[in-house]
């Protein structure tokens, strides 16, 4: 048992008799042991510091009082620290509390005493019981708020709309399929004082001094991206998909060159070529389309247009395409049209991660995405390669398109891909598939028009307009207003214009990530129908969106 001890000018005394006294234990002295004049929280930090990072099974803390001690360690997340008077105390704290920090005050207990309430409290185990859990995580989350309660005397507008989003997150259920719910420590690390840090240019050759730091989580982000999905190359500094997918085009490609992608109206992205972006602005965007019939990819259709065009780039990846992606076939077109295979998994990067669709990796040259959505992690870009592309893209990234990094962001990269690199990660992605296709029968079921006729990931469209004649628009503001937050969104060959659409995108991500399985899924389905079938009854509304804040309230948002 590995015990680190920390103690002030006022505890010392206690600290070393009571080290002398525990011979069974490791103790990890970090001192103080004078008695000249010091200050309690710098002890109380390296002892908290140990204990927070799993580098010791429990924390001691000894003041005058014990009580500075309590509150300077208890600043520390995943730590509990307990001022004991008495070995009751001591197992209690550990019993209901989870204690993992024992807080002692020199004159206000003997060393007797302090020997019996350490061992007490070191072998007391924690109580599984279900009350003491609930409260124990209750008290770990602290509802979110501790995460930015210093903003409420700060700046207390913002603390708001802060706490508004949390409020918003912890009591609707978000089926918005480009959305997800990242982890605290991802949150931590985008929130971290490397934001205060310049550094154009790249790990090792940066054009500012002093990026020693940055340096090491910029590496650890692109080695971990490249391990998390087999590449040979990544980039981790784009700030978002548009600017990854930016950094493609300009390593590979000239203003004017053909880019062949899945038109916008079909499920493509607008930075594949919308004509209102920067990439149908500057290239010679030629769309492909699904099939009409089986409103799916018609591989062999792909091949003959290829041919046809002789585009410099086949792009494939959507933001709205409920089925598999064949990324063998893709490859096999490129190959006999002669050019460069890029690939957006943005959607489905977590579903790559995990196990959960084909990954693109082997066969593309270029791999890009987005890295929150299905891979929840901080929002930003990042692109995979070739090795033999390796040096262009960081060209066309720095200086070709931006300067100075978000480090910060990309460190909270680096936290996410270490995530996915957990074991329980795929049964995460593996969830996210069965939850969509529970919910999506559990609609098709109730008659409504699901395009092309189901889905292999984590979405699926709704063709309202086709099954009922309402307008995606008014259907995604009635499904709000009961609680349920979804998008409107074009289905192929929509006659609608993109203000009103034709459908809606439903997508389990973020429900997923709360920890629901395919029951509630299909549940949630339900009730989108109910919904769906009459949008202007607002007391079925009233009465789902109670229903949806009662479930919320059993899957805590992480």
């Amino acid at each position: 048992m590995k015990i680190v001890i920390g103690a002030d000018h006022g505890g010392f005394e206690l600290k070393k008799s009571l080290i002398a006294s525990c011979p069974e234990a490791t103790f990890v002295d970090v001192g103080t042991d004078a008695a000249e004049s010091c200050d309690y929280p710098d002890y109380a930090d390296a002892v908290a510091e140990a204990v927070a990072g799993g580098d010791a099974d429990f924390g001691v803390l000894v003041c005058t009082t014990g009580m500075g001690m309590s509150m300077a360690s208890n600043r520390f997340q995943n730590v509990r620290a307990a001022l004991c008077r008495d070995a009751e105390d001591a197992r209690i704290a550990r019993a209901h509390n989870g204690a993992n920090v024992l807080c002692l005050g020199q004159k206000r207990t003997d060393l007797a005493a302090a020997v019996e309430i350490l061992k007490a409290f070191v072998s007391t185990s924690v109580d599984d019981a279900e009350r003491h859990a609930r409260r124990r995580a209750k008290l770990e989350r602290a509802r979110r708020l501790s995460d930015f309660s210093g903003l409420a005397k700060d700046d207390p507008e913002i603390y708001a709309a802060i706490k508004a989003q949390v409020t918003q997150e912890d009591t609707e259920i978000n089926l918005i399929a480009s959305e997800n719910t990242s982890s605290r420590a991802v949150r931590l690390a985008a929130g971290s004082v490397l934001m205060n840090k310049y550094a154009e240019g790249y790990p090792g050759k940066r054009w500012y001094s002093g990026c020693l730091p940055v340096d090491a989580a910029e590496e650890l982000a692109r080695t971990r991206a490249c391990a998390l999905f087999g590449a040979d190359h990544a980039n981790v500094q784009p700030h978002c998909g548009s600017s990854a997918n930016m950094a493609v085009y300009f390593a590979t490609i000239k203003p004017g060159d053909t880019i062949l992608s899945l038109s916008l109206d079909q499920g493509g992205h607008l930075s594949h070529g919308s004509p209102v972006n920067f990439s149908g602005k500057l290239y010679n965007i030629v769309p492909y389309t699904v099939d009409r019939e089986t409103e799916r990819i018609d591989y062999d259709a792909l091949e003959k247009q290829a041919l046809e065009v002789k585009p410099k780039i086949l792009l494939s990846g959507a933001s709205a395409y409920p089925r598999a992606l064949d990324f063998k076939r893709i490859r096999e077109i490129c190959d006999k049209a002669g050019c460069i295979m890029m690939v957006d998994m943005a959607h489905i990067a977590g579903l790559v991660a995990g196990g959960a669709h084909e990954s693109p990796v082997p066969y593309a040259d270029f791999v890009t995405t987005t890295t929150h959505k299905t891979l929840r992690g901080p929002r930003g870009g990042l692109v995979l390669c070739k090795a033999q592309y390796a040096k262009a893209l960081d060209s066309a990234v720095f200086p070709g398109m931006q300067g100075g990094p978000l480090e910060n962001i990309i460190a909270a990269k680096a936290v996410c891909f270490r995530e996915w690199m957990q074991p329980e990660m795929k049964a995460y992605a593996a969830q996210v598939v069965a939850n969509c296709k529970a919910m999506c029968k559990a609609v098709q079921d109730r008659g409504w028009r699901i395009v092309s006729g189901g889905t292999d990931n984590h979405l699926f469209l709704v063709d309202v307009k086709g099954t009922k004649g309402i307008t995606g628009k008014d259907a995604a503001a009635a499904l709000d207003n009961a609680g349920i937050v979804v998008n409107k969104n074009t289905i192929p060959y929509d006659t609608e214009s993109p203000f009103k659409c034709s459908g809606i995108r439903v997508g389990t991500a973020s429900i997923t990530t709360r920890g629901m399985k395919e029951t509630e899924a299909a549940l949630i389905g339900g009730w989108i129908a109910d919904i769906l079938d009459d949008i202007t009854n607002v007391a079925v509304q009233a009465d789902v969106k109670a229903k949806a804040a009662a479930l919320t309230a059993k899957f805590l948002v992480p």
